[in-house]
């Protein structure tokens, strides 16, 4: 019997007092429930009992971790990608967002992985709780993916070599355009490339990505569905704190995935709802995230202009901010 002790400090838990059932399961685990409270701190104990030898062995060959948030419907999906980390020599933590975790018991690797869950809580949820840098500090790399990703073409060995040569410290496959949802061009694979950092768009200077743009989306930028970070880089998101992001950033085309693009959190009523007003509410969505973000950037050149001490390190974002923000 082995015990993992598990910190969740005051600036991980959620604003408010919420309750959640969360159970960790290797061979067998002991599911709890608690309560997040702002500014203390708490250590659940778990008793979690597995073979020994697969846990000495599993850390002595293992250096990178892939989590991801998974539900029961995406079953055949989560299993081909599990298996291709596992056998290259990952660990693996899933995330179980619908609360269902004697599902995979079938699966003849579930008993070497960590299994997650508390229902209706989202990828970044959990990493928030269960990813804390010193927690995953061991590992070179962490893999924080989606489930609705094909990896049929994608080799992690390949990748992990690519992304340290061309020293990256965030970054993701790119997505092969021709099966994949693509919501961000910057994402989709280059046949031509190995590695790309930018894209290139016409248009006036409001939309223009061009050699000289330095921000996102035209550099420094990858998407939230397959994000890979080192070590350092991880730490450094994990508590946000930004880095040049003209550096370091990149997306590896000749290593890539499919997107295929599925909407999976929420129950049969839920999704039956969406897909109603699936436009409407894209719509709505997208006009007020971009109308709360006009005022963030209004606030922030505001404030920038009136701390005298401020040096803004990115000179070129604060003039597109002033030119955007009003």
């Amino acid at each position: 019997m082995v015990a993992l002790t598990w910190a969740l400090a005051s600036n991980v838990c959620a604003c408010e007092e919420r309750a959640a059932h969360i159970a960790i399961k290797n061979t067998k685990a002991v599911a709890f429930d608690t309560h997040f409270v702002p500014s203390l701190v708490y250590f659940f104990e778990l008793n979690v009992s597995f073979d020994l030898h697969i846990l000495e062995q599993e850390k002595e060959n293992s250096s990178n971790l892939l989590s991801v948030a998974v539900g029961i419907k995406q079953k055949d999906t989560v299993d081909k990608m599990v298996r291709k980390f596992l056998s290259s020599n990952f660990v693996v933590m899933l995330f179980h967002y619908d609360g269902i975790v004697d599902g995979w018991r079938d699966l003849e690797w579930s008993d070497h992985v960590i299994h997650v869950s508390a229902a209706n809580q989202t990828k970044w949820w959990f990493a928030k709780r269960f990813l804390h840098p010193d927690i995953v500090a061991e590992y070179d790399y962490i893999f924080l993916w989606d489930e609705d990703l094909g990896v049929e073409d994608f080799k992690p060995e390949r990748y992990l070599e690519i992304v340290k040569g061309e020293r990256l410290e965030i970054s993701q496959p790119a997505l092969d355009p021709g099966k994949s949802e693509v919501h961000h061009q910057i994402t989709a694979r280059g046949r031509r490339s190995k590695v790309h950092r930018r894209f290139y768009k016409s248009g006036d200077a409001a939309v223009r990505c061009d050699k000289n743009s330095t921000t996102p989306p035209c550099t420094g930028w990858i998407e939230l569905m397959a994000p890979v970070f080192s070590r350092a880089a991880w730490r450094c998101v994990w508590y946000m704190i930004q880095g040049d992001r003209t550096k370091n950033i990149g997306v590896v085309d000749s290593e890539y995935i499919v997107h295929y693009g599925l909407p999976t959190l929420g129950d049969k009523k839920q999704k039956a709802l969406y897909k109603s007003h699936e436009s409407n509410n894209r719509i709505e969505v997208r006009r007020q995230s971009y109308k709360e973000f006009k005022v963030f950037k209004g606030r922030w050149v505001k404030a920038a202009k009136n701390d005298k001490c401020w040096i803004d390190p990115y000179p070129e974002s604060v003039k597109r901010s002033k030119a955007n923000a009003f």
